[in-house]
C-alpha cells in the first residue's frame, strides 16, 4: 500500500514539473496569426465541412452557386458544368462575367481580389445582387485556396480575360488574350490532394444538385458533361417547383392531379411553395434559401408548418369535417403523405456555418407563415374537393396517432411492471457507457445463436430476429408499433420512435445490421434500412447505424485459410494459390460459420469490415426506399433493370 502511494505520489510530481516546463514555454512567439488564404488551407474543414468527398463536392456548389447569383440577378440563362479525365472541374456561365479593372482601394485587378481574399465580393450592400447564397463572400476564393490549380476565363468589355492561380496564389497577371462579343465567366480548378482525402467528383452528386437549382430557377438551362465517362445530363425546367414536386412523386400515387402552387413577396422577400399528397405515410419538406438547401430547416420551415396546420384546421372547422369536441389535427397528421418545396429569397440570409444548413432569420418565420397562409386558403376555398381528400386523410393520420398512442401506452405499462423491460431475445453486453456498446440487429435464431457465442460480451450485444420485418413503407404507426420484431428493436435502442424519439436515450452508438449474403439477407437489410430511414432517422444521421460484411468464402490449402468477400477476390486468390488441392466453402448463410468464423471475420473489431450508413443526399434516398419499398411496381422493376449490371451478388437456384 506504501509502495503503491508513493509511487503515485512521483506520478503527480513529474505531472507538475512538466506542466511548469509548458507554462514558461508559452509566451507571446507562440501567438500564430493565420492570414488570408492559410487560415483556409490549415483549417479547410471549417469553410467546405470536411475534406471528404462531402467537402469536395461543396467546393463545385460554391463555383456553381456564383453562376447562380447570376441567374438570381437575371443576368444569366445558361451553365455549363464539365467533369475532365484530368479530375479538374469546369463552370461555364453568360452571365456579366466578373469585373476585371484596378480595384479603387487594394489598387488589383477586381478579378484577383475576388478570387485571393477572403470576404472580398459583390454581394454585401446588394448594389451588384439584390439576393445571392454566396454572402459570406468567401466562396470562390476558398475554392482557390484549396485547389492545386484554378483558372479563370471571363468575358466582359469585348475581350477574353485568363489568370492562372496554385494553391490561392496568382501565377499569372490578368491577361486580355482575344476579343469577345458577348460576357461570361468560366472558372476551371484541381481539387488539391494534399488537402482532399478524395479527390474524384460523383457524377450523380454532382446531377443531383443541379437538377435541384435547375427546378429551382425556373427557365435557367444547366447541363453537365463528364469527359471521364461520356455521361451527360441536360436540365431545363419550365414549370419550376410545380415540376419538381412532380418529379419527387413520380414513383408514387398522387391523391390530387396537379400541385398546389403559390408565390408571394413581403418586405423584400419573396416565398414561394408547392405541395401535393400522396397514399404514403411519409413526409418530405425539402427547403432552400437563395437556392441553398437548408436540410436543417430554420425559420422559414416552422412558418411554413405553422401556416399549413393552422389553415388545414380552420377549413375543416368551417365545414364541418370537424366536429365539435374533436381535437385539432396536428401538424403530422396533415403533413402525412405530403410533397412540399419550399423556396425562398431574402437580401440577408443568416445561415448556420458557411455550410449553410438552417436557416436563422427571425422575421422569416412570419413572412413565410402569411404567404402560405394566404395562398393556401385560397387553394382549399377554391377546390373543395382536393381540399376534402386532404382533410380526410389527415384525419384517418389523427385516428392512426391516436391508436399508435394507445400503443405506446400499453408498451410502458408493460415495462414498468417488467423490472426485465429489455426484450426478452436481446442478449446485452455488460457495459453501460453507449459510446463503447455496440449491438447487431442479426437475421434468424440460428444465426443468432452463433453472434452470441462469437460476440464480447463486454460491449457486443446480439439481438435476433425472426425473419422479415414489417415493411414500414406501406404502414402507419399503429402497425408498426403492433409488429412484435419492431418493438423489439425500439426497446432494446431504447431511443423511443416518432415523436418521442430521443437520440440522447440510445443504448448503443453502434448498431450493426448483420444479415446473410444473400437475396433474403438482402431484402431483411433494406426492410431494416426502411425503418431506420423512415423513423429513426436522427440514428443514421449520427452515425450509429452500420452494415456487417460477412465473407461469402473461405479458401483452404493446406495450412494456409482465407477469406473472400467477392466472387473476383476469390479468383484472384485462386490465381495466386494455384488450383490443385484447394478448398472452396461457399457460406449461404451466417449460421454455416461456426463461432470462431464469425468473430474473426465480421465481429472483431480489429479485422471486419464494417459500411457505415450515411445520408449523403436525402432527397435521393427518400426517392429510393420509395421505389424499392413503396406500392407501385413499374418504378421497381425499372430501377432493377437500369441497375442488374451493377450487381455483385445474385444466388442463383440450380
Amino acid at each position: 500500500m506504501q509502495e503503491s502511494f508513493e509511487s503515485g505520489r512521483e506520478q503527480i510530481s513529474e505531472q507538475s514539473d512538466a506542466r511548469m516546463e509548458s507554462i514558461l514555454e508559452y509566451d507571446e512567439s507562440m501567438i500564430q496569426v493565420l492570414e488570408g488564404l492559410e487560415a483556409v488551407r490549415r483549417r479547410p474543414g471549417m469553410y467546405v465541412g470536411s475534406t471528404s468527398s462531402e467537402g469536395l463536392h461543396h467546393l463545385l456548389n460554391e463555383v456553381v452557386d456564383n453562376s447562380i447569383d447570376e441567374a438570381l440577378a437575371g443576368v444569366c440563362d445558361k451553365i455549363d458544368v464539365a467533369l475532365h479525365e484530368d479530375g479538374s472541374a469546369s463552370v461555364t456561365d453568360n452571365g456579366r462575367g466578373i469585373p476585371v479593372g484596378q480595384h479603387p482601394k487594394l489598387d488589383r485587378p477586381a478579378l484577383e481580389v475576388a478570387l485571393t481574399v477572403l470576404h472580398a465580393g459583390a454581394k454585401f450592400d446588394h448594389k451588384g445582387y439584390k439576393v445571392s447564397g454566396g454572402l459570406h463572400g468567401v466562396g470562390v476564393s476558398v475554392v482557390n485556396a484549396l485547389s492545386e490549380w484554378m483558372r479563370a476565363r471571363v468575358r466582359i468589355a469585348g475581350g477574353e480575360w485568363v489568370q492562372g492561380y496554385e494553391r490561392g496564389v496568382p501565377v499569372t497577371d490578368v491577361n486580355r488574350v482575344a476579343d469577345a462579343d458577348d460576357t461570361g465567366t468560366e472558372i476551371s480548378f484541381q481539387p488539391d490532394p494534399e488537402i482532399f482525402e478524395v479527390v474524384e467528383f460523383d457524377f450523380d452528386t454532382v446531377a443531383s444538385r443541379l437538377r435541384e437549382l435547375a427546378f429551382l430557377n425556373q427557365g435557367v438551362e444547366i447541363n453537365l458533361v463528364d469527359h471521364r465517362t461520356g455521361r451527360e445530363n441536360h436540365f431545363l425546367f419550365e414549370g419550376g417547383l410545380v415540376s419538381f414536386v412532380e418529379y419527387l412523386n413520380r414513383n408514387r400515387e398522387a391523391l390530387h392531379k396537379r400541385p398546389i402552387y403559390y408565390d408571394g413577396e413581403r418586405e423584400s422577400a419573396e416565398v414561394e411553395f408547392s405541395l401535393q399528397y400522396t397514399d404514403t405515410y411519409a413526409q418530405n419538406l425539402f427547403s432552400f434559401a437563395n437556392t441553398i438547401p437548408t436540410r436543417e430547416g430554420g425559420t422559414h420551415e416552422a412558418g411554413f408548418k405553422s401556416a399549413l396546420t393552422r389553415v388545414v384546421n380552420d377549413y375543416a372547422r368551417r365545414n364541418d369535417l370537424l366536429k365539435d369536441g374533436q381535437d385539432n389535427l396536428s401538424g403530422d397528421d396533415i403533413r402525412e403523405g405530403m410533397t412540399a418545396v419550399l423556396s425562398i429569397r431574402l437580401e440577408e440570409p443568416q445561415f448556420e456555418g458557411q455550410t449553410k444548413t438552417k436557416l436563422g432569420n427571425s422575421e422569416m418565420r412570419g413572412i413565410v407563415e402569411s404567404v402560405v397562409g394566404e395562398g393556401l386558403g385560397d387553394f382549399l376555398e377554391e377546390n373543395p374537393r382536393t381540399a376534402r381528400v386532404i382533410v380526410d386523410k389527415a384525419i384517418r393520420a389523427a385516428r392512426a396517432r391516436e391508436a399508435a398512442r394507445k400503443a405506446r401506452e400499453l408498451t410502458r405499462r408493460k415495462s414498468a411492471l417488467d423490472v426485465t423491460a429489455l426484450p426478452g431475445k436481446l442478449t446485452d453486453c455488460s457495459v453501460r457507457d453507449a459510446a463503447m456498446a455496440e449491438m447487431f440487429i442479426v437475421e434468424g435464431d440460428s444465426a443468432g445463436g452463433s453472434a452470441k457465442q462469437a460476440r464480447d460480451r463486454r460491449f457486443q450485444a446480439v439481438l435476433p430476429l425472426g425473419g422479415k420485418i414489417l415493411n414500414v413503407e406501406k404502414a402507419r404507426l399503429d402497425r408498426i408499433l403492433n409488429h412484435n420484431e419492431i418493438r423489439a428493436i425500439i426497446t432494446a435502442l431504447g431511443t423511443g420512435i416518432d415523436e418521442e424519439f430521443d437520440l440522447s436515450q440510445a443504448r448503443y452508438h453502434k448498431v450493426i445490421i448483420m444479415t446473410d449474403a444473400d437475396v433474403d439477407g438482402a431484402h431483411i437489410r433494406t426492410l431494416l434500412l426502411t425503418f431506420f430511414f423512415r423513423y429513426m432517422k436522427p440514428m443514421i444521421e449520427a452515425g450509429y447505424v452500420y452494415i456487417a460484411r460477412p465473407p461469402l468464402y473461405r479458401v483452404r490449402k493446406g495450412s494456409q485459410e482465407h477469406y473472400c468477400y467477392s466472387d473476383e477476390e476469390r479468383e484472384r486468390l485462386l490465381e495466386e494459390m494455384g488450383r490443385d488441392r484447394v478448398a472452396v466453402q461457399r457460406f449461404k448463410g451466417l449460421g454455416e460459420m461456426n463461432p470462431e468464423q464469425l468473430w474473426e471475420t465480421t465481429m472483431n473489431p480489429e479485422e471486419r469490415t464494417l459500411m457505415q450508413v450515411n445520408l449523403k443526399d436525402a432527397m435521393e434516398a427518400d426517392e429510393i426506399f420509395t421505389i424499392l419499398m413503396g406500392s407501385k411496381v413499374a418504378p421497381r422493376r425499372q430501377f432493377i433493370q437500369d441497375n442488374a449490371d451493377a450487381v455483385e451478388m445474385l444466388d442463383t437456384v440450380v
